[in-house]
């Protein structure tokens, strides 16, 4: 549910350049498509610049949207399409025409580099939001990494060498064998988007360090992705007769799954009737579904396959704890949802604890199988006290409640009325 909050009465239009806009659900899309609502709620107009793709868009055709796709390809092995780099000096003419206030760029793709080029060639500010940590991805992607040798020649096309010069493009190719000169000209690419944006916004401390990292001549502001509660539903199935675990979200190879399995494998050894939900398209990676398809024929694992994000309520309700093995999430939106849902939380992140307070609503550990396998052991420990229970749940809720989807309206579009101002 969106919220409809208004800056200064003035109608404004923002145009969101997204790389990531389907056609498989994804955090990022969610995040953009919250947005699109907030703004639209408050009366003002989007124009959404993305990959030509088919996924859930629920407002499209709602008035003060329009829509700019452009010519994608597949990303091998992922449900995403990402721009092949055609027909972007038609685009920039075209958001020319559209004259927006502000120009929201969400990451660094081929849609990422166009958006950055419109606002230098247009003289728009914009705002960019950094939501991936890309780098962290290299090492998991190895299908992806050549695919964003177009990231460095549209920045050489578009800008015809003023941020690329014609040596650095011949030695543009991205490959995964030299992934650590690759990885470091892509984050050189984004230290020049990052000091050409206005306003830089991230979803969390961790991320807004992760960019001064990069570049300390930019202005950032942390403002995490607002979440609401799910709402609850009956038991899909039920209750084990010890305590459940559950991870919900995306399972792919960054997201530590084996890691968490493996740690669930001790844990089980001394907790016999003690349960592993993982909720997700467990299927899709050869390595990983063998490694779950294991645990679930052993019996330590339960795996009902992906689920609408409206049907999640009912799995956190029935979960006894909740477990986040994976390190390169910016913000994460499932430790919201599991926090709202009052549920005691083990992490490995050590940076990323907006929901979580150590020894209170949960645990954060080092990022192996036995240390993991201790932390959930611990809370596994806690259940039984139903003081620490109680306690455990409120400081949860609390933690999940202060990003609400309101919240964080009324907050981007303050900063869009900002960002917009910057131009006068």
């Amino acid at each position: 549910m969106t919220a409809a909050v208004s800056t200064d009465g003035r109608r404004l239009k923002v145009a969101q350049f997204i790389d990531n806009y389907g056609p498989g659900s994804n955090g990022l899309m969610f995040a953009v498509q919250q947005l699109e609502g907030n703004l639209l709620d408050a009366g003002h107009e989007v124009v959404v610049v993305a990959p030509a793709a088919k996924g859930p868009n629920p407002h499209h055709g709602r008035p003060g949207r329009t829509e700019i796709r452009l010519p994608s390809v597949r990303v091998p092995k992922m449900p995403t399409r990402v721009a092949n780099g055609r027909h972007f000096e038609r685009t920039i003419d075209e958001i020319a025409k559209l004259k927006p206030d502000v120009l929201h760029v969400h990451g660094f793709g081929t849609i990422g580099v166009l958006g950055t080029w419109a606002a230098q060639r247009l003289g728009i500010p914009m705002l960019l939001t950094w939501h991936t940590d890309f780098d962290a991805y290299a090492d998991h992607y190895s299908t992806v990494l050549p695919l964003l040798t177009g990231v460095v020649r549209a920045w050489a096309t578009i800008t015809r060498g003023d941020f690329v010069s014609q040596r650095d493009l011949r030695a543009a190719e991205v490959r995964y064998e030299d992934r650590g000169r690759s990885t470091a000209s892509l984050l050189a690419l984004c230290q020049k988007m990052l000091e050409t944006a206005t306003l830089v916004t991230t979803p969390s401390p961790k991320t807004a360090e992760r960019c001064t990292h990069i570049t300390e001549n930019i202005n950032v502001r942390v403002v995490p992705n607002g979440v609401d509660p799910l709402p609850p539903g009956p038991p899909p199935f039920d209750h084990p007769a010890g305590p459940m675990v559950l991870y919900a979200g995306r399972i792919a190879p960054e997201k530590g799954i084996p890691l968490l399995a493996e740690a669930f494998r001790l844990v089980h050894a001394q907790y016999p009737e003690s349960r592993l939900c993982i909720v997700g398209d467990w299927q899709r990676y050869a390595s990983i579904k063998r490694i779950l398809a294991e645990g679930r024929d052993a019996g330590r694992i339960i795996l009902p396959g992906e689920q609408k994000r409206d049907d999640l309520g009912a799995y956190y309700g029935m979960a006894d704890v909740f477990a986040f093995p994976s390190l390169t999430d910016t913000q994460a939106l499932v430790l919201h949802e599991a926090a709202l849902a009052g549920l005691p939380i083990v992490s490995v992140d050590h940076e990323l604890q907006l929901v979580i307070d150590p020894g209170v609503n949960g645990e954060v550990t080092r990022p192996t199988a036995a240390s993991l396998a201790a932390g959930i052991i611990r809370v596994f420990e806690k259940l039984p006290d139903d003081a620490w229970r109680s306690r455990a749940r409120e400081r949860s809720v609390e933690l999940g409640s202060q990003w609400s989807i309101a919240s964080q309206a009324a907050e981007m579009l303050s900063i869009y009325a900002e960002v917009a101002d910057s131009a006068s």
